[in-house]
């Protein structure tokens, strides 16, 4: 059994606890009662945002955490765990797994990934690396470079995916990704119902991340207004 193994992941929920500054629910404090409601519910993992929320949930619960740090740099468009600050804040913080941008846009510092990659695996050997990805080809880049987990986080959210959408068209995009690499993949964005998630499991992905649709009230109540206002408009 290897180290991702030893996590449980595999076939199961992760829940990802974020909440950002600009969000009504930004706190460690509340991201740890998340995470403790999440485990309650039967999540196997959570995913997390920034090395405080991380320590928080880690003393609330014994779930394995993929770390993220999300932090700008200028006008780049790498912003999830962008550079070695975040892998160091990450590692201190105990994340079991980090979670990185993998596509093949320039890095806020000038660094390819592969260059990256390999000044990780120098720092950190025992660290797991987690691919987040917006497109097949990234995939297949990514299971080259020798990330343990790939996943569909970015689809539709950089510049060459805009509009595209995980479950668009039976899941095709998903399952082409699963069909050209043997590294796991984990099925992540905009997963806004349990069949979508058990849809994913079917189309062969390691484990399913799951996010605004438990852990952000004010999108779940959005699209409940939203709702709401198309059939106040039929009736007019």
């Amino acid at each position: 059994m290897n180290d991702l193994e030893r996590l449980g992941l595999k076939g199961g929920l992760v829940v990802s606890c974020q909440a950002l500054e600009h969000e009504p629910l930004h706190s460690p404090y509340i991201m740890g009662r998340m995470a403790v409601a999440a485990k309650a519910g039967g999540a196997i993992g959570i995913r997390a945002n920034t090395a405080i929320d991380i320590k928080e949930i880690k003393e609330q619960v014994d779930l394995p955490v993929i770390g993220i740090v999300k932090r700008n740099y200028g006008t780049n468009p790498v912003f999830i765990t962008p550079t070695m600050r975040e892998i160091d804040e990450l590692a201190e913080a105990g994340a079991e797994i980090v979670a990185l941008d993998a596509t093949l846009r320039p890095r806020p510092d000038g660094r390819t990934l592969k260059e990256f990659v390999g000044e990780i695996r120098r720092k950190y050997p025992r660290l797991l690396l987690m691919a987040d990805i917006s497109a097949t080809a990234e995939a297949v880049n990514a299971e080259q470079l020798g990330f343990e987990l790939i996943s569909t986080t970015l689809v539709g959210y950089t510049e060459e995916t805009a509009g595209s959408k995980l479950y668009d068209h039976d899941f095709a995009i998903l399952k082409d990704i699963v069909s050209h690499v043997k590294t796991p993949v984990v099925a992540e964005g905009n997963i806004m119902t349990p069949e979508m998630a058990a849809s994913c499991l079917k189309a062969g992905v390691y484990c399913v991340v799951v996010g605004g649709a438990i852990t952000r009230p004010q999108q779940i109540t959005e699209r409940f207004v939203s709702e709401i206002a198309k059939l106040q408009h039929r009736t007019k």
